[in-house]
C-alpha cells in the first residue's frame, strides 16, 4: 500500500531533504544555545535536584 502511494506520489526526495534540513537546524540551534549558557548557571541547575535545602522542599509541598 505505502509502496504504491510513494511510487505514484512523484518525486518525494524534497520531503526527505526538508526533514533533514529541519532536524539539522534544530540540532545546531540547540548545540549553540547549550554552549552559550553560563557555566555557573548550568552547575546550579545540575545540582538543584540534589540540594537538601528545607526552603526548596517547603515551596514544592502541597498545602492541605
Amino acid at each position: 500500500m505505502f509502496k504504491y502511494i510513494i511510487n505514484h506520489a512523484g518525486n518525494v526526495n524534497w520531503m526527505a531533504i526538508l526533514a533533514l534540513l529541519t532536524f539539522m537546524t534544530i540540532f545546531v540551534m540547540s548545540v549553540v544555545l547549550i554552549f552559550r549558557k553560563d557555566k555557573k548557571y548550568l552547575d546550579h541547575m545540575a545540582h538543584l535536584p540534589l540540594d537538601e535545602d528545607d526552603d526548596s522542599l517547603s515551596s514544592t509541598t502541597l498545602k492541605q
